[in-house]
């Protein structure tokens, strides 16, 4: 079994803003396995599927991204999910807008989201899709600039780079790791 968990924050308020793309790509997956999210208890919503004859859970934190953890934690105990089939879809101020960076461990780099996911499991030893945001403008500070939505511009390189973080999020679930990152990262 496979869990995918994509990371934002609940709430129309936050729906378009540039930290809820692994909520983003979370929809994306759904939409295209033909699955749809339910309240658990969990603290997230979740949509069970298979994909590639492998049974997937999709996952949407509603903890609120500092406390992602929390409800990891829940799913990954309550499915008896091994730490090397979860999926991690988040944002990344690190990486300039559009660019996909995948990883099989390393630190949370700033992500709150991440960091949580890291201090509950115990480990940051889990593969992950990085969606770049770009750093913040002059001026604002890193909140705003996730909690803001994205520029028209911005939005239209996102249009074209979300299904490919989803195509990337699936394709960790039945692939190899290195070959995933030579087919995504660049």
């Amino acid at each position: 079994m496979k869990l995918i968990v994509g990371l934002g924050n609940p709430g129309i308020r936050y729906e378009t803003t540039k930290h809820n793309v692994g909520f983003m790509v979370a929809d994306l997956i759904g939409d295209k396995l033909g699955l749809h999210f339910k309240a658990s208890k969990h603290e997230a919503l979740v949509a069970e599927g298979h994909y590639q004859g492998r049974k997937i859970v999709l996952a949407k934190p509603l903890t609120y991204m500092n406390l992602s953890g929390r409800a990891v934690f829940s799913l990954v105990n309550w499915y008896k999910i091994n730490l090397q089939d979860i999926v991690i879809v988040y944002d990344d101020m690190d990486l300039e807008v559009g660019r996909i960076r995948i990883r099989g461990q390393g630190s949370a780099g700033g992500q709150k989201g991440m960091a949580s996911i890291i201090q509950a499991l115990g480990t940051d030893n889990l593969r992950r899709v990085r969606i770049g945001i770009g750093r913040p403008p002059a001026g604002w500070s890193a909140a705003d600039h996730v909690l803001s939505p994205f520029s028209e511009a911005e939005w239209a390189v996102m249009q074209e780079v979300l299904p490919r973080a989803a195509e990337a999020a699936l394709a960790l679930t039945c692939e190899a790791l290195e070959q995933v990152m030579n087919a995504y990262n660049r």
